[in-house]
């Protein structure tokens, strides 16, 4: 099979939750741990640093790299979902996987993939594990697709655990109160292994300290030992949290033997995540006039702020390009948007993409008006067209809406 064909089958053959959602989560690690047997335990010669949360993975995760990467170290980097292509999930210093090597992966074991009806993401992990072993990487940054403790990524012992926050989201698979996600997240802290925590409350703190207790761990809180951090071309103003967790866990870093990151380095790292790693589709600004902003945020706690981000900026009149999956919590999510505001109602291009006509319909309900359009693409051309030089359009609500404009 070619690479197309090769991801065509990846993509429609076997379970994926970004384009079935529920039905493709698994619910223990049987085939991953079978799988990386199968492939010679690839993780077990390889250091990493693994990072969940419910917002914010993707952002320090491309920051640790950043900073790795200018300290002079070969780092792999694994982040889910993609925006445009497979390949981005899977990079090495910036550069993404071969297409090649995607498809002599596949072709190599897909008797084996089939036979054990392996999901998507379990033979991406495995597929990355492979890569990062064969390039023989320094390190790898790895994040967590769904949850923590019954992921596809959690049979690694890292060198340093991170937990970037936590807040409502996927609450079918990890249940409906910060305390019970904590716990599902808490899942990657392993024994005598340091773990970092971005941001915590009330609720959640108390789960990572008995979490580390348990498992003799060293805690670190990101947002109570870090004061100041350096500036960085991720420009969102939640990015000084994921800053401050990256900075901690760097700090860590220095501590252990074989690694030795300079102040230099993170200043220069910091400076150029989208140059160093490709990171896309955080608060990033796509025209000056009008200002147009997009932003993969997506649940209540994402969105809290970026939204609050929004109600800072200078305009006019706000165009806001708006399209969800048909899973999302919409009593949860549409309070939070502002009223004043032009909406144009879009369908994500895929099969969880939830019917524009009923976003519309029930974002109503909550006083938001606008138009329905057949497309992502036609619902931004309207924006650009409608809007005068003084507007502010912001595209999002879902990372597939967002990939579409990138």
């Amino acid at each position: 099979m070619n690479y197309q064909e090769t991801l065509n089958w990846m993509f429609n053959q076997l379970p994926m939750y970004q384009q079935q959602g529920a039905s493709a989560y698994k619910e223990d690690l049987t085939n991953s741990l079978f799988l990386s047997n199968y492939l010679g335990n690839p993780e077990t010669d390889l250091k990493f640093i693994h990072v969940a949360g419910t917002n914010g993975k993707g952002s320090t995760s491309h920051l640790l790299a950043s900073v790795l990467q200018e300290a002079g170290y070969k780092v792999g980097l694994y982040t889910s979902p993609h925006l445009k292509d497979f390949r981005e999930r899977i990079k090495i210093n910036g550069n993404e996987i071969s297409e090649e090597f995607v498809c002599e992966f596949i072709d190599q074991h897909i008797d084996f993939l089939k036979a054990n009806e392996l999901s998507f993401f379990e033979m991406t992990v495995g597929l990355a594990f492979e890569y990062f072993k064969k390039e023989k990487v320094d390190i790898a940054i790895i994040e967590v697709g769904l949850g923590g403790r019954l992921d596809s990524t959690n049979i690694i012992t890292p060198l340093i655990s991170v937990i970037t926050n936590i807040g409502k989201d996927h609450v079918q698979f990890l249940g409906n109160t910060l305390e019970a996600i904590a716990n599902e997240k808490a899942g990657i802290i392993k024994n005598t292994i340091p773990v970092v925590i971005g941001e915590y409350n009330l609720e959640t703190k108390p789960v990572f300290l008995a979490k580390a207790n348990a498992t003799r761990s060293e805690i670190f809180f990101a947002s109570d030992t870090i004061l100041d951090v350096y500036p960085s071309d991720l420009k969102g103003n939640y990015q000084i949290s994921n800053k401050k967790t990256a900075l901690q866990t760097l700090r860590i870093l220095n501590t252990i033997s074989g690694f030795e990151v300079t102040e230099t380095a993170i200043k220069n790292g910091f400076l150029k995540v989208g140059i160093n790693t490709g990171l896309q589709g955080r608060w990033q600004q796509l025209n000056s006039a009008p200002k147009t902003i997009c932003d993969t945020a997506h649940n209540k706690h994402g969105l809290e702020q970026v939204l609050n981000q929004l109600e800072k900026e200078e305009l006019d009149t706000l165009h806001f390009v708006f399209g969800v999956v048909n899973d999302k919590d919409l009593d949860e999510i549409l309070p939070l948007f502002p009223k004043k505001a032009i909406y144009y109602f879009c369908k994500p291009n895929m099969p969880r993409g939830l019917d524009a006509k009923i976003l519309k319909q029930k974002a109503m309900e909550f006083g938001l008006k606008g138009k329905v359009y057949n497309s992502v693409s036609e619902a931004y051309a309207n924006a650009r067209e409608n809007a005068s030089i003084t507007d502010f359009i912001y595209i999002g609500g879902s990372t597939f809406v967002v990939a579409e404009i990138l």
